[in-house]
């Protein structure tokens, strides 16, 4: 699909990504990471979510970085030729985000924020944090200015889970409340393979 198709779904029609998930709080463990993959794959969980498993040739060290610290995570988050002009990170239980997105597309120039909470650090480990769309002044959108029930609960939330395999590193990302077969799903495809790319990048 055409990169900038997905964040113009993603703008205009967001109820074709996102469902109502659980009410906010703390998320239950997903399942453990299992025997380490030497390939390269994608899956969906027993939900449908959106579920990416990489081993990468790389410290966990770096991996982390690449998911923690801002100017590692701007040159690899969203899409096949989307920009990320600003990514605010407190990485910390209870810290913000604010990510911006911005890409040029059929429609013309677009924008998409994101914000959310870090719930649980756990260094070098499992990182899950909140995200919902908003607004230009960073508030998050309601269900209505959404096209949705005015039910919908609107905020998603993503798992990073990482395990040292000792001269490489497993991830599992799960992002609960996505489908995989969204244009969400396919947008964290091309954005896991850019990952790939910026960890390569680095580990030459």
């Amino acid at each position: 699909k055409d990169p900038s198709r997905i964040v113009t779904d993603l703008t205009q029609n967001p109820g074709r990504f996102r469902r109502p998930i659980r009410p906010y709080g703390p998320l239950r463990h997903q399942a453990p990471i299992q025997p380490p993959y030497q390939e390269t794959r994608q899956e969906v969980n027993d939900t449908k979510d959106v579920r990416i498993e990489r081993t990468f040739k790389a410290p966990i060290d770096l991996i982390w970085a690449m998911w923690t610290e801002p100017e590692h995570f701007a040159n690899w988050y969203g899409p096949m030729g989307a920009k990320i002009p600003r990514a605010d990170m407190d990485v910390r239980v209870g810290g913000r985000r604010h990510i911006a997105m911005a890409m040029d597309t059929p429609r013309g120039p677009m924008e998409m924020i994101v914000v959310g909470e870090y719930r649980e650090v756990n260094p070098k480990t499992r990182l899950v944090y909140t995200e919902a769309m908003a607004d230009a002044d960073g508030n998050p959108m309601t269900a209505e200015q959404m096209g949705m029930p005015p039910s919908a609960h609107m905020e998603t939330s993503i798992v990073v889970e990482l395990e040292d395999l000792g001269d490489s590193t497993r991830m599992v990302m799960t992002h609960i409340g996505v489908p995989a077969d969204s244009p969400g799903g396919q947008g964290w495809a091309m954005a896991v393979s850019k990952l790939e790319a910026r960890v390569a990048a680095h580990t030459q």
